[in-house]
């Protein structure tokens, strides 16, 4: 009878453990569902990427009470739009500044501090900082333009902001060219309203190359960045992903391992977190997020030795060890190679962490030619191994667009919108011929 009992409870212990692991596949493996919807602003220069790129930071953010986009129209004006939370109705202005348009580099960044003011850099492509604020706090009219602080910045290029929990900001920019640029670091202080020099050459080159970077600030403030290196103005010199945080505002970094860097971090002292050889297909300027712990995901595309074509992969960091997945099963390859902006079948990747009834979801968001260059959705639940679950989730195809979206709407609302603009873009610097597409807010519902 015993011998009985023991054999009831085995079974109905295995019982539970089959259960319970079909329960956490189920789990991970639960396509969730997700709907859209399309706010149109205006309509945006489409001859080229300029409005769509992915190194716009940012491209679209809010304020408490509002949010704003900006784009360059079809006569290189800088254009600034708002909307009411919650409303659909926009309101566009015209500033008096203007972009060349016709180099897909030439970006316009905006940022909201914590008083509300409206932070804009403009029109760089190795050339003099443009940078102004905005008259009044949540107002669309716009300051004269104004220095930082003064030094370094006579050849900048990707303007990045970044808001800290405090409402200070976080300015990034490259000073120098393709191949022997340094990365410069900002901090704006609310108080005195004016901007300090963190580091002047965070990441160096040493005159041969340059990092190309992605940052995030996380929830506990950490600094965390990414980049690959580029040896010439090639992008096939493109090679290796490396990783640096920095805990106290970005006065001193460390590696993930917590080993403190000398400062500026150069090839030699850089930890890689995967080493990727030159003519890869391996591009820059992606972008990279956190889970709720701090611990970094990245995401980039590239070719393995072992693949047929050129995939999506998130590199992160778990249980203390770096990992990598494929996000996606491609079968259209490409050679990534040459100078100035590229016509790729591909837009380089957007990844986020958005939190949904079961917990959170990691989000990567990209354009691909084989969908016939619509929009798609991949989604995974952070664990030791992602499992991915992809779908289009534009209305129409878009081009040669790539994400930017509203950091802050999801730090404070959890809401996912991003730029949404049809878009053309020639090899190197040049244009296709492209009527003026309307700029729109793609909002995106995870449940």
């Amino acid at each position: 009878m015993k011998r009985i009992n023991y054999l009831l409870i085995g079974a109905f212990l295995v019982c539970l453990i089959f259960v319970g692991a079909s329960w956490q596949g189920a789990r991970r493996h639960r396509k969730p569902t997700v709907s859209t919807n399309l706010s149109e602003v205006g309509l945006g220069w489409s001859e080229n990427s300029v409005n769509a790129t992915i190194f716009r930071k940012n491209s679209v953010v809010s304020s408490s009470k509002y949010q704003f986009v900006a784009y360059y129209d079809s006569s290189s004006h800088v254009v600034i739009a708002r909307r009411e939370h919650g409303s659909d109705k926009w309101e566009v202005r015209q500033t008096q500044y203007h972009g060349n348009i016709r180099d897909a580099h030439n970006v316009i960044s905006l940022m909201v501090d914590g008083d509300g003011y409206l932070h804009v850099s403009w029109d760089h492509h190795n050339n003099a900082l443009n940078y102004c604020k905005s008259l009044e706090p949540e107002g669309l009219q716009m300051d004269e333009k104004t220095v930082m602080t003064g030094s370094n910045e006579q050849a900048v290029s990707y303007p990045e902001f970044y808001q800290m929990a405090d409402g200070s900001l976080l300015f990034a920019y490259r000073d120098g060219g393709s191949g022997n640029g340094n990365l410069v670091l900002n901090k704006y202080d609310l108080k005195s309203r004016n901007w300090t020099r963190l580091q002047s050459n965070l990441i160096d080159g040493q005159g041969k190359r340059n990092a190309y970077w992605q940052m995030f600030v996380d929830g506990k403030g950490v600094i965390h960045v990414s980049w690959v290196w580029r040896e010439s103005p090639d992008v096939r010199s493109n090679h290796d992903m490396c990783y640096a945080c920095s805990k106290d505002g970005g006065v001193t970094w460390t590696k993930s391992t917590g080993e403190l860097y000398a400062l500026p971090i150069t090839l030699e002292t850089a930890e890689i977190v995967q080493h990727i050889p030159q003519g890869s297909n391996l591009i820059n300027q992606t972008s990279m997020t956190t889970d709720a712990s701090g611990n970094p995901y990245i995401a980039t595309y590239f070719k393995t030795a072992e693949d047929s074509c050129t995939q999506f992969y998130v590199l992160y960091r778990h249980n203390d060890c770096w990992k990598m997945s494929a996000a996606s099963e491609r079968k259209l390859d490409f050679d990534l190679g040459g100078m100035g902006s590229r016509s790729i079948p591909v837009s380089r990747p957007l990844l986020l962490f958005l939190k949904t009834g079961s917990g959170q979801q990691l989000a990567l968001v990209y354009r691909d030619e084989e969908v016939d260059n619509n929009v798609i959705l991949a989604l995974a639940e952070p664990d030791d191994h992602l499992y991915w679950h992809s779908q289009i989730i534009s209305p129409y195809p878009v081009d040669r667009w790539e994400p930017s979206y509203d950091s802050e709407l999801i730090k404070k609302r959890n809401k996912l919108h991003l730029y949404f603009q049809k878009v053309a873009q020639g090899q190197a610097e040049t244009t296709v011929a492209l009527t003026p597409q309307p700029v729109g807010i793609l909002e995106v519902d995870v449940k």
